[in-house]
């Protein structure tokens, strides 16, 4: 009987232990099972397909907006500051009077020198006639030639001093004039420099009041030298470029003209040229040495290959992208990028249209690697023209 329960006790711990290797064996095997499963998984991704389209080329630079004309107004004559008919800021128009200065003094060298006229005139006259007189005389023999040629020397020196008198009575009204004191062109004046009733002076350099031109108005802005050969084929094509210039925040568009001239130098420290665009600012939204964001915006390229900024990749041998063939195996293409302007970029070597491009979860790809595209958020991206919002863009490569 011992023997017997000893036997049956050996059976199930037999089965007992088979049990568990068996049970240990199915959970190893699942595991690997799963394992394997999780190293062939495929990598979810947001594609977009590469299009043919045009993209403007556009280029950002920091600006600073410059009065057409600035000039500071200052006295020509010494004399005492009368009256101030301009207010402060104020917009004035060509030869308005802003100025007067007391004119009396210069009046009355006016005076004078008018009466010297008139005092050498009368010689001139009475000469004259003399000189008359003795060449009737000289025609019947009563007086040597002599005395005739003495009054013509008589005659042509008062004629002298009747011009000296003229050219002294044109400086002195001249003098006076300067007695009102216009704006010499259309703009805004400043802040006054010096109050009615103090004594200004040619020689101040300080000056009575600073006058500027603001209609039309001028920025200047730097672009990159690379850019400069398709600034100046399009200016030297098209006989302008459009120009936009926004607010400090870049979100605000101020104005739009157009370029007006190139600089024939390039700086040599910043590898940059500057351009000068003028605006009508008829509203008055520029304002002289106010820093602004300024785009330049030439022709677009035609046939170009446009693909999504988020596209673009950088690697060591330089840009490239992630290409999704129609097995869903990811390949890394080298692309030559052209420009990109804003949530867009063009390809101009590498891609072509049709071809789809991975725009989400690249930094999970490898070479070969198998992707599935996630229709949750969104898929395929369709490139499409959005509404222009805020400058952002840049060139970059050829054009």
């Amino acid at each position: 009987m011992r023997n017997k329960v000893w036997v049956m006790g050996g059976v199930v711990c037999v089965a007992v232990l088979a049990f568990g290797w068996y049970r240990m064996s199915a959970d190893t095997t699942h595991t690997k099972s799963q394992h394997g499963s999780a190293s062939h998984q495929a990598i979810p991704v947001q594609v977009a397909m590469a299009k043919p389209g045009n993209l403007p080329i556009e280029l950002d630079g920091l600006g600073t907006v410059t009065a057409r004309k600035t000039i500071t107004i200052v006295p020509r004559v010494d004399s005492l500051l009368q009256h101030v008919y301009f207010l402060e800021g104020q917009a004035v128009k060509a030869n308005q009077v802003l100025e007067v200065l007391d004119p009396r003094p210069f009046q009355v060298v006016v005076d004078q020198w008018i009466g010297q006229l008139k005092h050498d005139q009368a010689l001139l006259d009475d000469a004259q006639l003399d000189l008359t007189r003795y060449q009737g005389l000289l025609a019947k023999d009563s007086i040597s030639s002599q005395q005739v040629d003495t009054q013509k020397a008589l005659v042509h020196q008062d004629q002298g001093s009747v011009l000296a008198d003229q050219a002294q009575v044109a400086n002195a009204r001249l003098q006076l004039s300067f007695c009102r004191i216009t704006a010499p062109f259309t703009g805004r004046v400043g802040l006054r420099l010096v109050d009615a009733g103090n004594m200004v002076h040619a020689a101040s350099t300080t000056g009575l009041v600073m006058l500027t031109q603001t209609q039309p108005i001028d920025v200047i802005f730097p672009v990159p030298e690379d850019s400069l050969d398709a600034v100046i084929k399009t200016f030297q094509r098209h006989g302008t470029v459009p120009v936009a210039v926004y607010d400090r925040a870049n979100t605000v568009q101020l104005a739009t003209g157009k370029l007006l001239a190139i600089d024939n130098l390039i700086n040599v420290t910043t590898g940059t040229v500057n351009l000068k665009a003028t605006f009508s600012n008829t509203d008055n939204h520029l304002f002289p040495n106010q820093f602004v964001n300024v785009r330049l915006q030439m022709p677009a390229q035609r046939h170009e290959v446009l693909v999504p900024a988020g596209a673009l990749q950088t690697g060591p041998q330089g840009p490239f992208v992630f290409m999704v063939d129609k097995a869903n195996t990811v390949h890394m293409r080298p692309v030559v990028e052209g420009t990109i302007s804003g949530e867009m970029a063009s390809v101009s070597q590498g891609l072509q249209a049709g071809e789809q491009v991975v725009t989400d979860g690249a930094d999970r790809l490898r070479e070969g690697s198998t992707v599935y595209i996630n229709r949750k958020n969104g898929g395929v991206k369709a490139l499409g023209n959005k509404p222009h919002q805020a400058p952002s863009a840049q060139m970059t490569g050829g054009t």
